[in-house]
């Protein structure tokens, strides 16, 4: 049974408390919320427009009928990911990863790109255990304090 179904608008404040916990779980320590706190109404306004937008594709993970993730891909990049909090270590992120990526693969693309922080070590270690190789290409988020995005890449030929 898929994971993934279409993201509407409906679905923003579900998904907006699952990214929340995520951020402030996985990246608290580079965005520290006394000083840096979970900009919930940048967020809920970019989903919004990328709902919208016809070069995006935004998708909710959805288990046993709630929503516990998210994904969106623009072209050949995995552009958002993540799960809830409470389904880490149990599988569900590397399904909805994969699925995410068939997407990817049905749509024509032989490669794919993410970027993601290099203080997520928990986010860079699930990426490298799934193929994705870091490049020496990187930027900045545009979220004070500013830490470094790198992009990973991963032929998806090589499921």
């Amino acid at each position: 049974m898929p994971l993934l179904r279409d993201l509407d608008h409906a679905d923003l404040d579900d998904l907006l408390v699952v990214q929340r916990e995520g951020a402030v779980a996985g990246m608290g320590h580079f965005f520290p919320q006394e000083t840096h706190p979970f900009p919930t109404e940048r967020i809920r306004e970019r989903w919004a427009r990328e709902i919208e937008s016809p070069d995006v594709e935004c998708y909710a993970v959805v288990e046993d009928g709630r929503l516990r993730g998210f994904g969106a891909l623009r072209g050949s990049e995995l552009l958002h990911f993540g799960t809830a909090v409470d389904t880490w270590g149990t599988g569900l992120a590397g399904r909805a990863h994969d699925e995410l990526l068939d997407r990817l693969r049905a749509a024509g693309h032989a490669e794919a790109s993410l970027r993601v922080f290099d203080e997520n070590e928990r986010g860079v270690r699930f990426y490298a255990r799934r193929g994705w190789v870091a490049t020496d290409v990187t930027s900045r988020s545009s979220f004070a304090p500013f830490p470094v995005l790198r992009r990973h890449e991963r032929r998806l030929d090589d499921a």
